[in-house]
């Protein structure tokens, strides 16, 4: 049977995303190829078109999640830090972003395992994690202030998510909030978080 051009890089795609979601949710270790296959509506036979292992599904997965999470900081519109930040902070920082671990950043989701991977993993992983410091550095003028942020930004969102209280859950949100802003020297001293 022949395909249209573009057919199996589109069903790559597919699987990428729906890979990404399932391994976000339910950690990627723990899900097996034909659970992958399975929620993208593939047979198991047809993964290795596509990827000659797990550890390449792993790869191309961690390479196009943080493509996304670039992406969507990109699509920030703010030029000021105040707003830059604030746009970040509400879009990150936000309860459905705890709830919904699939639809989110990969960073806090799936960081644990790419500490426990070879050094493959791990240097692909670093070379777009620092495309994305690039970014926030543009913005906040030091690197170090610069990992500082997206190292409380990742925290936060772990934190929120290891406790079962909704109201402690946006308590973690709110603090790490107020603390970015307030290293960013953009909180007024009187107002707590």
């Amino acid at each position: 049977m022949r395909y249209k051009a573009g057919y199996k890089e589109q069903k790559r795609q597919e699987l990428l995303n729906i890979s990404g979601q399932l391994a976000k949710k339910n950690g990627f270790a723990n899900t097996g190829v034909d659970s992958f296959m399975n929620a993208a509506q593939m047979t198991s036979g047809a993964f290795y078109s596509h990827f000659s292992s797990k550890h390449d599904l792993f790869k191309a997965l961690i390479e196009a999640e943080l493509q996304k999470s670039l992406l969507d900081w990109q699509k920030n519109p703010h030029e000021d830090l105040a707003a830059w930040i604030d746009f970040e902070l509400e879009r990150y920082l936000a309860i459905s972003h705890v709830q919904r671990a699939d639809q989110g950043c990969i960073l806090p989701a799936l960081s644990s395992e790419v500490a426990r991977s070879d050094d493959e993993i791990k240097q692909l992983y670093q070379s777009e994690l620092i495309r994305g410091h690039a970014l926030f550095v543009k913005h906040l003028g030091r690197e170090d202030l610069a990992w500082a942020v997206m190292c409380q930004l990742v925290g936060a969102i772990l934190m929120a998510r290891t406790v079962a209280d909704d109201r402690v859950k946006i308590m973690i949100l709110n603090s790490s909030k107020w603390m970015i802003r307030q290293s960013l020297g953009l909180n007024n001293p009187n107002v707590s978080a």
